[in-house]
């Protein structure tokens, strides 16, 4: 057994070697890596166990720094779902074990873990999500047929009301993405990631082939678009944004048959939609209405100094949200340039 800490932006070969795996994910990517380590500063610290010098275990990290909170290590930042690379489950608890010394050794506070398979059912979950996915083998029919009736209404709809979409990687198109983003976040009291992120997605993940920017267009005028993610069979959709005026058109709805329809026709086998908060119930009805697998996600958080898992957390703070909602635009950019790179 070679235990390395390994950086996949430094390894030869890394993503043909996730392929040759079988289980992996986009967020298992060099590319994902490199957006995280450019954008953030994160330090990446991929735990991989070899034998033969091929890797047989792999479980992602980056070390995430706070200047006032100290240092935690997160599998991984900003990755909605991150289970461990596996074709040798023996490997498991010694990784996690082996990540419990590194971050004590190195003045860790707090490890997080984004997937169930890493403990034991009735351990202590710090939060708790549903992911849903929508398999892509069937023909078009099918997976039309498969949609809730109103979901195929909408679609309709939005195709009678004259919105139509756009398919590429394109910084024009992500520049469009990004207007609707700030908009998006502002409404949600959340604020935007900094666009050097997604600037560094687009070089780092666009530009290999590894994603797309789906655009729905009314009048000329882009109302609404969506950031998907792809690597080997699988895709995720990573982010969406609109504007609020054009919803009774439902392009959102136009806007994930189509990337539906065009993955399926690239030969991909599957489409996350990504996670969603247990009580966020709008979403969840939206992603209930794709005819896809719904499934429970929990993340684990454990604490070096105490040696204990972290209970769950409480619910989003509601005056936070309030109060970034009436933050102006201006503001809310500086603070996601500030913040995100400490909260991983």
């Amino acid at each position: 057994m070679d235990l390395r800490i390994l950086n996949p932006s430094e390894y030869p070969d890394w993503d043909a070697e996730l392929l040759r795996a079988g289980d992996y994910s986009f967020f298992h990517t060099s590319a994902w890596a490199k957006v995280l380590e450019k954008t953030y500063r994160f330090k990446p610290l991929y735990f991989g166990f070899f034998e033969e010098g091929r890797p047989v275990f792999l479980m992602p990290f980056m070390e995430v720094g706070n200047p006032l909170l100290g240092k935690r290590g997160v599998s991984l930042p900003f990755s909605d779902q991150c289970a461990p690379l596996v074709r040798k489950t023996e490997y498991l608890q010694t990784a996690v074990r082996s990540v419990i010394d590194y971050g004590a050794n190195n003045g860790w506070r707090n490890i997080e873990w984004r997937d169930d398979q890493y403990f034991a059912e009735g351990t202590l979950a710090w939060d708790s999500y549903y992911v849903h996915d929508i398999d892509l083998a069937g023909d078009e029919a099918g997976l039309f047929a498969a949609l809730s009736p109103s979901n195929r209404r909408n679609i309709k709809k939005a195709d009678r009301e004259g919105v139509t979409v756009k398919i590429d990687h394109s910084l024009e198109s992500l520049k469009d993405f990004y207007r609707l983003h700030l908009i998006t976040r502002k409404r949600h009291g959340v604020p935007p990631q900094p666009f050097a992120f997604f600037k560094n997605i687009h070089e780092y993940v666009m530009s290999q082939g590894y994603g797309i920017i789906v655009s729905a267009r009314h009048d000329k005028k882009v109302v609404a678009a969506s950031v998907f993610f792809n690597f080997g069979t699988k895709a995720i959709f990573k982010y969406g944004a609109s504007d609020v005026r054009y919803h009774p058109l439902r392009p959102n709805n136009l806007i994930m048959w189509e990337a539906l329809k065009w993955y399926r026709r690239q030969g991909l086998r599957m489409l996350s939609l990504a996670r969603t908060e247990v009580e966020n119930i709008g979403l969840l009805k939206y992603k209930r209405a794709w005819g896809g697998k719904e499934d429970a996600l929990k993340y684990f958080r454990y604490d070096i100094r105490k040696k204990t898992f972290l209970p769950q957390r409480g619910a989003n703070d509601r005056m936070q949200k309030y109060f970034f909602a009436r933050t102006p635009r201006s503001v809310l950019r500086l603070i996601g340039r500030l913040l995100y790179r400490y909260v991983g």
